[in-house]
């Protein structure tokens, strides 16, 4: 086992999103240098980055070389072809390792692995073909969604099938379903990469994720459960402690630690599960990095998930997770640049927002708003769930 990698090292970063400059803030905190690797430049972690490598992740020699150069590669972006992060691993330590990378960036392989592990999903089936779609549907039943097994995020490449349309015109609701994921311009010669997944309709009463890390001794950290609110696919609101039963945020966590063993997950890791209405926790998917819910840790916790996941790729002690108050996280998207639906952005009165008592603004220098891209987010705290709740939405123009 390789030692703990110190302040003064270099850490490696694949993508350069938002994700990865709330890194690079907890890492210069901590005296460490960071470099980002990815094809944008001027990119939300490139602004504050010591280094901004701008290439294709397909450019495995580019990749090498970045690798070269610093102490330890991890992800702010799950998009990566695996190859990439093998690449990397010929020259630095890669925290998670490649092959978790490989099973949670395709829904298929990540669905058969929970499954295979008996993690608790909902019914799903393969479909490499429209012409596999209605017996997959028979089998599964409707309502249904159909994804794109890869490269799908924030409610991309997937539609719902209600049983009414298909009762209404059954070949053309199906063959519409298969053309609005985008699965009818794919290979299916290209195997699971390009397939799509046929899932079950889930009746729940809320969304809840788990964002925990692990480190490279096995030790476990969470940060408790947070429950989500999403509007057009897209993560609105979190707040956090979730508001639900303690049992079942016993087994919401329990289910993420297992997760992460089963993985042999070195990093942060967040699980988002459905609480069905009948009281069951059913995983929907995985994120191998720090994640949108877990925002509000900067504020919300002693650590927050961006220095845990510097801690545990860096195989340092991992920190207090404990709670500083009741949190809550509200996403600012690019539609807010356009308040009257105007053609032109207009920056949002920022002054009033921070006019609001106890709401923080992190805004992720992206100069391009567009609707429904991640602009920033806000956090506030309260004495209460509810006021934290309140206070953040009070303070969104």
């Amino acid at each position: 086992m390789r030692g703990p990698i110190l302040p003064g090292a270099t850490i490696g970063v694949l993508g350069s999103g938002q994700l990865g400059r709330m890194l690079a803030f907890a890492a210069r905190r901590m005296g460490y240098r960071l470099h980002t690797f990815s094809p944008g430049r001027d990119t939300p972690t490139g602004q504050v980055a010591d280094r901004e490598v701008s290439a294709l992740y397909e450019d495995l020699e580019a990749v090498r070389d970045f690798a070269a150069q610093v102490d330890v590669v991890t992800f702010e972006f799950e998009n990566v072809a695996a190859a990439a992060a093998e690449a990397a691993a010929e020259h630095a330590p890669v925290r998670p390792a490649h092959r978790v990378l490989h099973t949670t960036q395709n829904r298929l392989r990540e669905k058969g692995f929970l499954s295979a592990n008996g993690f608790p999903v909902t019914p799903f089936h393969a479909v490499r073909s429209q012409e596999e779609l209605s017996p997959a549907l028979a089998e599964i039943g409707a309502p249904a969604v159909l994804k794109t097994a890869g490269w799908g995020y924030d409610g991309k490449g997937q539609t719902a099938i209600l049983p009414e349309e298909l009762e209404t015109d059954r070949e053309g609701t199906l063959a519409r379903a298969w053309e609005t994921t985008g699965l009818g311009n794919r290979d299916a010669e290209q195997g699971d990469e390009h397939a799509g997944i046929l899932e079950a309709f889930v009746d729940y009463e809320c969304e809840v994720s788990v964002v925990a890390a692990r480190g490279l001794d096995g030790a476990f950290a969470h940060f408790g459960v947070m429950a989500n609110d999403h509007a057009d696919h897209i993560l609105d609101v979190s707040v956090s402690p979730a508001p639900i039963p303690p049992q079942m945020a016993r087994e919401a966590i329990e289910i993420a630690h297992g997760v992460l063993e089963a993985l042999d997950v070195v990093g942060v890791l967040c699980v988002e599960m459905f609480l069905t209405r009948d009281g069951r926790l059913l995983v929907n998917e995985l994120a191998p990095r720090p994640h949108n819910s877990g925002h509000l840790t900067i504020e919300g916790h002693v650590t927050s998930q961006f220095e845990q996941q510097l801690r545990a790729v860096c195989s340092l002690p991992l920190g207090s997770t404990e709670p500083v108050a009741p949190a809550a996280m509200a996403n600012l998207l690019g539609d807010l640049w356009y308040p009257d639906e105007g053609f032109d952005p207009i920056a949002p009165p920022w002054h009033r927002v921070l006019a609001e008592p106890g709401v923080h603004l992190h805004l992720y220098g992206k100069q391009e708003p567009h609707p429904g891209r991640k602009m920033g987010h806000l956090t506030a705290l309260g004495v209460t769930v509810e006021e934290a709740r309140e206070r953040v939405l009070r303070g969104r123009p």
